[in-house]
């Protein structure tokens, strides 16, 4: 065992190292190095950070919330201050109990069952998106399909009107931009906030809470079915949530529910065009289809990675950890671990196993308390989309040079180039 700090190759807190998407060739490095990969102390991020690259490690960190804690210190990379963690914890930034009573009072909504109710809706929307980008026989497919289908889904699930759509996904791009590297502009949307006290150090998550609370306030005198109305009347020990408690959950609901879908979705033509028989193989048999969504979200890693915080003393990989150690599950190398998964730079419809199983992939987390509360619904809408190009016989023909989020915690495209015909 070992507490030497063998240096990571690439700089992890630069958004740049994943300006062309994932780096396979680092990742992989790190994997076949000796214990943990360490990064530096970084004057924008704070203390240095132990890179958890290998499959099973990623399992580990994710089963043990009571030695790798999501609320001691957040779960990104950068370190911030105790009253900024009590200001912007949502239920994904929080350990049992409390992570538990939170995600009691939503998950009804996303079991597998409830989220079938949801197939038709889902449907209309895969069409109508899809019906535009055939209707120009070409366009960006990102803007055209895979943004607008997650959000309006989960906008349909919270209750947002459909004209507020759009400025909803403004925000949670604004959002992700605060992984960028470039600082963003405090005041924008008549943010007053210090951002350090909000989510993504970014001026949308009080936009977002804005509207938010103005939507709760709607609800409370005119309740109806949807997760907003619920939030409103909920209760936790007696207590109904605070204004602050919902719009964290607002933010954490539209944030997940759209972005991390929206980043699958957007990977989709992509991995068509370099996997063709893909589509073959799905023309043929479509009860691939739910193994297509699962390599859909392998291979694209939507979420790249998220962090931990040692509570107590600990050896992973043979490299001893301390209380107070930073730990980061790098999903987007895990997915790719030789050790795990057979072939893993290819796309195969034959991964049998279900993912966090700890044979399957951690596209959606490596399973634990914090495994993804929307996956039912995520594997639904990719189902639907690729269903819907089936049916319609849709053939990609050029599809561009997609020009990716600059982020290292979204693996996100924001515009792809695509043309299609039948």
């Amino acid at each position: 065992m070992t507490r030497s700090r063998p240096p990571a190759p690439v700089d992890l807190n630069d958004a740049g190292v994943f300006g062309d998407g994932i780096p396979h060739d680092a990742f992989a490095v790190m994997r076949a190095a000796d214990g943990l990969s360490w990064t530096e102390a970084d004057d924008r991020v704070g203390a240095g950070f132990w890179s958890v690259t290998r499959h099973r490690d990623v399992l580990t960190v994710s089963r043990d919330p009571d030695t790798y804690s999501s609320a001691v210190g957040h779960i990104q990379i950068y370190d911030i201050d105790p009253d900024a963690l009590d200001a912007r914890a949502s239920m994904i930034d929080l350990d049992p109990p409390v992570h538990t009573r939170l995600r009691r009072l939503v998950s009804a909504a996303f079991t597998p069952r409830r989220v079938q109710g949801y197939r038709a809706g889902i449907r209309r929307r895969v069409r109508r998106a899809l019906d535009e980008l055939e209707r120009n026989g070409s366009g960006d497919w990102v803007s055209t399909v895979a943004a607008p289908i997650p959000i309006g889904v989960i906008c349909d699930l919270m209750g947002v009107p459909e004209d507020d759509h759009g400025y909803l996904i403004e925000l949670s791009d604004h959002l992700v931009a605060g992984t960028a590297n470039e600082p963003l502009e405090p005041t924008a949307y008549g943010n007053t906030t210090d951002l350090r006290l909000l989510p993504f150090n970014s001026p949308a998550a009080h936009a977002m809470a804005s509207y938010a609370l103005d939507l709760a306030d709607r609800r409370r005198l005119e309740p109806t079915d949807d997760l907003v109305s619920a939030l409103t009347a909920a209760e936790i020990d007696g207590e109904r949530l605070t204004d602050d408690e919902v719009a964290n959950f607002f933010r954490l609901m539209i944030f997940a529910g759209n972005e991390t879908t929206r980043s699958a979705m957007a990977h989709l033509p992509l991995q068509l065009q370099q996997f063709p028989e893909v589509l073959a193989a799905l023309m043929t048999d479509r009860s691939l289809l739910g193994a297509a969504a699962e390599e859909v979200v392998r291979y694209s890693s939507p979420i790249l990675y998220f962090r931990r915080t040692l509570t107590r003393s600990a050896t992973l990989s043979g490299t001893e950890l301390e209380p107070g150690d930073k730990v980061v599950m790098w999903y987007a190398s895990a997915n790719f671990d030789p050790a795990a998964l057979d072939e893993p730079l290819a796309f195969r419809l034959d991964r049998s196993a279900p993912a966090g199983s700890g044979a399957g992939h951690v596209g959606f987390g490596g399973g634990g308390v914090h495994h993804c509360l929307g996956a039912s619904l995520a594997r639904l809408e990719l189902v639907e989309l690729l269903d819907e190009v089936l049916t319609r016989g849709t053939r990609f023909g050029e599809v561009g040079r997609p020009r990716y989020v600059e982020s290292n915690f979204v693996n996100g495209i924001e515009r792809l180039d695509v043309a299609v015909g039948r």
